[in-house]
């Protein structure tokens, strides 16, 4: 059977199921490209950045400003672009970035979960509006005869809607845990590459104090023609002679 055919016997739940299947679909591609590109390269990115904090924080600091289009990337650099050091606001501000592209990486979810719970009372909803339809159409007079052939085409019509909610449900299920699994391992990768880095921080804390002069000497731009700026002269004291 066609599925064309299959959509219009479903009735008119078929069409908001259409369109949040769509939405589902939308959703599980992005962040199956996502994931992706995390997964990728998440290891290398922190292999990198923690062995060049070793030996030199100022590379380090590089590597991970170079690696900041990853979640991971902006994780480490976050705490590496202070020029405070301190044990304390080092650990804030891998926490603060954290919690900030943990919730990044949840994007999508509420999505989900509402095609998964609307699905299938969706499908629910059609076929009881096709039992409506098809035993409505029944008179008592009429049990038993001929005419009565069609209600059961009908009443199996009216179940399409009901088995459509389940499969768009169904799938939708199943790539929400698999995000929420992605998520849970990055909150691991999280912990564990920043108590290293902090680990790293306590041997030998980074000083950016030349890194810092130097930026502010560069963005320093002197006034122009310094030598004909003056400032406004006192006024001159008040003649009391008189």
């Amino acid at each position: 059977m066609d599925i064309l055919d299959l959509f219009y016997k479903g009735g008119p739940a078929m069409w908001p199921m259409l369109v949040l299947s769509i939405l589902a679909v939308s959703v599980i591609f992005e962040r199956l490209w996502f994931w992706f590109r995390i997964l990728t390269q998440e290891k290398q990115i922190v292999d990198r950045i923690l062995d060049a904090a070793q030996d030199n924080w100022e590379l380090a600091a590089d590597i991970a400003k170079q690696a900041s289009d990853q979640p991971v990337g902006r994780f480490l650099y976050a705490p590496l672009r202070l020029t405070k050091n301190d044990v304390e606001t080092f650990r804030l501000a891998l926490e603060a970035t954290a919690e900030d592209e943990l919730a990044g990486m949840r994007r999508g979810e509420k999505l989900l979960e509402a095609v998964i719970a609307l699905a299938p009372l969706l499908g629910l909803l059609g076929t009881v509006l096709g039992l409506i339809h098809s035993l409505g159409s029944i008179r008592i007079g009429d049990l038993g005869t001929e005419s009565t052939a069609g209600v059961t085409t009908g009443i199996g019509e009216s179940l399409i809607s009901t088995a459509s909610g389940l499969i768009v449900a169904i799938i939708a299920l199943v790539f929400y845990r698999l995000f929420q699994s992605f998520v849970v391992n990055q909150v691991k990768v999280f912990r564990k590459a920043g108590n290293e880095m902090e680990l790293l921080y306590r041997q030998s804390p980074p000083d950016f104090s030349n890194r810092t002069s130097a930026i502010v000497r560069e963005n320093f731009t002197p006034p122009r023609n310094p030598g004909k700026t003056r400032l406004p002269e006192p006024p001159e004291p008040p003649n009391t002679a008189n």
